[in-house]
């Protein structure tokens, strides 16, 4: 058997999407996790922002973030799902560390590590 381990992957939506899409499509997804036994699947829907840059010809995208423990297969076939489709533009899957997912996911420095000063230019 293979261990499920914590998952995060952010997602954007084409910002032409009708609402109605936008919700099918974050609903297929959600099936699609539902179907490879994704277990603790959390969305959050983080609404329309603007890009950096252009992607595919876009000046903004309607950002999704999902939240769920899965087996690295599960991550394979969802991104190959993304990339076939044409309402994500782009997505990103990182793997979480249990520790840092049960402590709410926030970064505590080191209080023994070195603090480098920064010269500023005046």
């Amino acid at each position: 058997m293979t261990v499920k381990r914590l998952y995060e992957t952010m997602y954007i939506l084409r910002p032409d999407l009708p609402d109605q899409d936008a919700d099918a499509a974050i609903a297929k997804y959600q099936d699609f996790l539902v179907q490879q036994e994704a277990e603790d699947i959390t969305i959050q829907h983080r609404g329309r922002r603007r890009l950096a840059y252009d992607i595919k010809g876009h000046r903004e995208g309607i950002y999704i973030q999902v939240n769920y423990s899965a087996t690295p297969k599960t991550i394979e076939t969802l991104e190959r799902t993304f990339r076939l489709g044409d309402d994500v533009i782009r997505y990103l899957t990182i793997k979480l560390d249990p520790e840092a997912a049960e402590d709410g996911g926030e970064v505590v420095p080191d209080a023994e590590a070195p603090v480098e000063e920064v010269a500023t230019a005046e």
